[in-house]
Formats: C-alpha cells, sequence, structure tokens
C-alpha cells in the first residue's frame, strides 16, 4: 500500500478539488466521500471506487484499478471539507442517471433547497420509504457535495435521483403525471384529507417556498396541519411527513 505524506501531492491536491467544486466533480465524473460506513455503503451497492486514503489497513475488497493509499490523520484532515473526518475518505464515480418511468409510484421534487444536509436528509428518507426517485431542480443542492452525500447516509449510492428544468416538468405534466404542491397556507387541503401517492409531490425551501411557475403547474396543493403557535417545520422533516403520507395512501 502506498503511501502519502504531502499535502501537496497531485492525489490530495485532485481530492481537495472533488471536495470544494461541483464543476471540478462534473469535469472528472468523480465526488469525494468521508467515513468508514459510507465506504462499506459505496461496496455493497456496487458502486465504482477510484481511490481510497486511510490511516489504517483495511480489510475489504475492493476492484483491481482501486488506489488504496495509507496516510495520516493531518492530511485527511486537510483534505476532507467536513469538520469532522473519520480518519477515510474515498472517491466514487459518478453513476450514469438511469430513465425513470413517471407515470406511477411516488416520487418528490426538491425545488431550489439548498441546504445539502436537508438535501441529503430528504434523499436517505425518500430511500426508506421506497419512493421511485428524487427530482431536483432550480438552485437544490449539488447530490454529489460531500454534506449531501453524508446526510445521506449512503442513499445517494441507492436511490434513483434526477435532475430536471421547468420545460421538463411541463412535459410530465403534459403527458398525465399528478402534480402536487406543498404550502403553509390554509387553503390548501390537508394532506390526510386527500390521496398523495402515485404523484409527484414539489417542496420548495423554507424561506419562498415553491417558485410560482411550478406551483402554478400543481393539480393540487396540499399542507400539514399544525399547531396555531407553530409557524412551519425544516423542510426535510416536512418532506418526510409527506414522503410517509404518500407510502401510507398507496397500501
Amino acid at each position: 500500500m502506498e503511501k502519502l505524506t504531502s499535502r501537496s501531492n497531485p492525489v490530495c491536491v485532485h481530492l481537495r478539488k472533488l471536495g470544494k467544486s461541483k464543476s471540478y466533480r462534473e469535469e472528472h465524473s468523480q465526488f469525494l466521500c468521508d467515513g468508514k460506513k459510507l465506504l462499506e455503503e459505496a461496496l455493497n451497492s456496487g458502486i465504482e471506487i477510484d481511490i481510497v486514503l486511510t490511516t489504517e489497513s483495511l480489510e475489504y475488497t475492493f476492484a483491481e484499478d482501486t488506489y488504496v493509499y495509507l496516510t495520516h490523520d493531518v492530511l485527511i484532515d486537510s483534505i476532507s471539507p467536513l469538520q469532522s473526518s473519520q480518519g477515510l475518505i474515498f472517491v466514487c464515480r459518478i453513476p450514469q442517471t438511469g430513465e425513470c418511468d413517471f407515470s406511477s409510484g411516488s416520487h418528490i421534487l426538491l425545488d431550489n433547497i439548498q441546504d445539502p444536509g436537508n438535501v441529503g436528509t430528504i434523499i436517505r428518507t425518500a430511500h426508506a420509504f421506497g419512493l421511485k426517485s428524487v427530482v431536483l431542480t432550480g438552485g437544490s443542492a449539488d447530490i454529489y457535495n460531500p454534506k449531501t452525500v453524508r446526510a445521506s447516509m449512503g442513499a445517494v449510492f441507492k436511490q434513483l435521483i434526477v435532475t430536471k428544468n421547468f420545460n421538463d416538468i411541463k412535459k410530465l405534466k403534459k403527458s398525465g403525471v399528478r402534480l402536487i404542491g406543498s404550502s403553509n397556507d390554509i387553503p390548501a387541503t390537508d394532506i390526510k384529507s386527500t390521496n398523495v401517492s402515485n404523484s409527484m409531490i414539489l417542496l420548495g425551501n423554507e424561506g419562498q417556498g415553491i417558485s410560482e411557475e411550478l406551483l402554478a403547474l400543481c393539480d393540487e396543493t396540499v399542507r400539514i396541519p399544525l399547531s396555531p403557535d407553530c409557524e412551519s417545520l425544516n423542510v426535510a422533516i416536512a418532506a418526510s411527513v409527506i414522503m410517509w403520507e404518500a407510502i401510507r395512501s398507496s397500501r
């Protein structure tokens, strides 16, 4: 196992850029992950692992073309964009996105949800509840931001995630996909009073909500009933409630 000791080593420079830059990740079709638990999830999912940096010897079986380097905590901390690295970082190949049939099943669309922790948590919950896809649009956080990946707890390796623009959503609407918006407004239907399964459910960011152009496409808007003195829920929590209702309604 080759040792890395210098921050200026080209491998270290490459990994540091992967952790910081979305455009660099897209250019190289790679993304950076942190921690042994995520490594195990990646191995179990069959995703391609290109590089591993570790502070201790590992008992996992890697593909022949995976480069495994031994290093020290200080060097890993200098590379990892996360505040508390776990002594192991690795690089995965960005998988090719498969096509999704939106005509059935439950889907969730995230419109301009910028916090990577929230996006990762929603992806994790969508996988746990068996949603068919997570759709990102607007300025939503990068799927492969290291904070998104960590918050997903490995679900990013397994859950179908696609990126769509407004025209794509318009086409889905014309093809018969039912669009349901989420809203805090009282005129919206209490989510317990309607069936939200076999739909694409839209969530916007906590500050502005769903964009007006996407909201105009929705067949219906729903709200989660809250205590009168509670203004709103964190978007990841709200998404969890809505996704549970979608799955419960389909049973």
